[in-house]
């Protein structure tokens, strides 16, 4: 045996390697090797396990390999960049029962020879390119039947199409795990799946099936994991689900279920993690669920839940976050939520909630991130969040809250609380910019003189300034019928994968390096396959509320089309060359540089020239532009659009 995982060795495996004629196992995954697959492992006869995952190794995989190598067991090749068609040759080394090759750019088809290794129990073709669109093509699906030991299958993040054959139901009646996630798979919820009765878990997210899921799902008593997010499922989410008592994790995001939340589901005496966001439930939001003991994640935003927080949500004493926003929920917030003394993500933003801000949230020493936003809150912020030393964002804006803004604590990091839009707030840190608390004396003539200087000539100031603006959208409005247009590329967003992105910048460079924000940067590139420059925007996911961000930014730009908005061309959700979870945008690339640069240019400006300066009318006409799209956001979008601060670099701008 050769082991030597886990390191940093470079380069390609020794020719020498070929005269270690007894050799049976090589393990070198984890490591930096490069360059085509190595011929000198063709030699070796005796070889029973082969590991070379997670390395830079590309090219084809020999198509005689397993002819060369008849006594293979294991073979794990996943996280290259391996290409073209997977090898047939696998009948020639019978004893294989580990086949695990994810993360490549395999393409074709499933080699249908896969179906007499009557012994393997593990197969991972997950994130290729393998394509099934017709019957005859999903034949592999049929002779995997013959593997009667199968218990691991992922397919997922490939090209599969159209409906699932009813062979799935054929499958190992020893089968665990079946993941077939972010694929092209439609039709109704896979009838065969209720014959695999010791299935853990079962992934079909990111596909198109539709109809209602059945409530016979409620009796594989062995399910641990169910996730069927992002598709097109209706009707109402079977109560029968609350019979499996080890589901740990229920993921039905981004469908179209309808009706209330089952109270049953409070009967789980083992679910970690409850997530039916982005659906259209409606009804009060069961006190049950907060009474699972093991409950840490619940996230229900984005629905049409109404009425009251209950306040037996205090018992979910493992529950780290908590996902409300978006819904109509009413009345106050409760003091309960401060028993939860785990929590560190707390969005109750875009609801109804009414009252005061429960001083004892205080108390919950693990939270990070407070979200409250556009609500009906009133009353003064309690000075108690200043005493939160993990606390890293606050955000506050868009209520009716009043009195001084605390100076302690995350108070005193402007860039991490957010209280606009809250008219009778004052005071607080002087970064934050707010007007000081002070009594106004009476009967003074001085005071008034201070007001009108203050006050009334700044908003005669902006008022003339909105005529203005207003007078020339209606003038632009009359040269140009069309103000709103489709963007020109196509609207079926490309498949792109991590590896597409690395080349087209140079593996991420810094010279490819444009921006940098909270959660992403942002890196210029060039597409291998078209040649068209993109601007890609990679989160950084081990930065907290990135992947949410990530979430929030694809449901904000899915429908956006406005000649003044940069269109977003498609989006990249994948892993790295490490393994690790890896989200990106990509945009239509500006070539016309910093906005921000341009605008406040002048003659002493480091790179600045007068040929480059703007003059009155080219201004005015930047601003219309950011005030039509502006506009677009607030009043012509489908959904409600909620922003902060306005950056200029999003924004597409011509000077005429």
């Amino acid at each position: 045996m050769i082991s030597c995982a886990y390191n940093h060795i470079k380069g390609n495996i020794p020719s020498e390697f070929a005269y270690l004629s007894s050799l049976q196992y090589l393990y070198a995954g984890v490591n930096q090797l490069a360059g085509r697959f190595p011929q000198a492992i063709l030699n070796l006869s005796t070889l029973v396990g082969l590991d070379l995952v997670l390395n830079g190794l590309s090219g084809e995989v020999p198509p005689n390999i397993c002819t060369s190598l008849p006594n293979l067991q294991i073979f794990i090749l996943g996280g290259n960049f391996f290409l073209g068609n997977i090898p047939s040759s696998f009948t020639n080394a019978s004893n294989l029962n580990q086949i695990d090759l994810f993360g490549n750019n395999f393409t074709g088809l499933v080699p249908t020879a896969i179906g007499k290794l009557t012994k393997l129990w593990w197969l991972n073709l997950q994130q290729n390119q393998l394509q099934a669109r017709s019957r005859e093509e999903w034949e592999f699906l049929d002779n995997l039947s013959n593997c009667t030991e199968l218990q691991m299958l992922s397919l997922s993040w490939n090209r599969l199409s159209g409906h699932l054959p009813s062979s799935l139901g054929n499958l190992s009646n020893q089968l665990q795990h079946l993941y077939l996630a972010q694929n092209q798979l439609s039709g109704y919820f896979p009838s065969g799946i209720a014959n695999l009765r010791n299935l853990i878990g079962v992934s079909l997210g990111g596909n198109h099936f539709a109809g209602v899921v059945p409530e016979w799902i409620g009796t594989l008593k062995t399910l641990q994991l169910i996730a069927l997010h992002t598709n097109f499922f209706t009707g109402s989410i079977p109560s029968s689900l609350s019979n499996l008592s080890r589901l740990g994790d229920l993921y039905l995001p981004f469908n179209q279920f309808i009706g209330h939340i089952p109270p049953s589901f409070g009967n789980f005496p083992m679910l970690q993690r409850l997530d039916i966001s982005n659906n259209n439930l409606r009804g009060r939001i069961p006190m049950e669920i907060f009474r699972i003991p093991t409950i840490f994640l619940i996230d229900l935003s984005f629905n049409k839940l109404d009425g009251q927080l209950p306040t037996t949500i205090g018992s979910a004493k493992q529950l780290v976050n908590l996902g409300l926003s978006s819904n109509k929920l009413s009345g106050d917030i409760p003091n309960t939520l401060a028993e939860c003394e785990s929590l560190e993500d707390i969005e109750l933003d875009s609801n109804v909630f009414s009252g005061s801000i429960p001083t004892l949230l205080g108390n919950i020493t693990s939270l990070k991130f407070l979200n409250f936003s556009t609500n009906n809150l009133t009353g003064p912020i309690p000075a108690s969040l200043g005493n939160l030393q993990l606390l890293e964002k606050l955000d506050l804006s868009f209520n009716h809250l009043t009195g001084e803004v605390p100076t302690k604590g995350i108070f005193k990091n402007a860039t991490a609380v957010q209280i606009d839009g809250n008219k009778g707030l004052c005071g607080g840190a002087l970064e934050l910019h707010m007007l000081a608390c002070v009594v106004m004396p009476s009967n003074s003539s001085r005071h008034m003189d201070s007001l009108v200087l203050k006050v009334v000539i700044p908003i005669a100031s902006m008022v003339s300034l909105a005529m203005v603006i207003f007078c020339l959208l209606l003038w632009r409005g009359k040269q140009k019928s069309e103000y709103l247009s489709l963007p020109t590329f196509s609207t079926k967003f490309p498949k792109v994968s991590f590896n597409d992105l690395a080349r087209a910048t140079q593996g991420f460079s810094a010279s490819n390096l444009i921006g940098r924000g909270r959660y992403s940067s942002v890196y210029q590139g060039k597409m291998v396959d078209d040649g068209n420059e993109v601007a890609i925007k990679v989160f950084n996911l081990e930065t907290r509320g990135a992947q949410k961000s990530f979430i929030a930014e694809c449901n904000a730009l899915r429908n956006l089309r406005h000649r003044n908005l940069v269109p977003i061309l498609t989006v990249c959700s994948s892993i790295d060359s490490n393994g690790n979870d890896f989200k990106a945008l990509l945009y239509k690339f500006m070539p016309r540089g910093d906005l921000h640069k341009l605008l406040y240019s002048n003659q002493d400006y480091e790179g600045s020239s007068n040929g480059n300066l703007l003059t009155m009318a080219q201004r005015m006409n930047i601003m219309v532009d950011v005030a039509d799209a502006l506009e677009y956001l607030h009043h012509n979008n489908q959904e409600a659009m909620v922003h902060c601060d306005l950056s200029l670099a999003i924004f597409f701008w011509m000077i005429i």
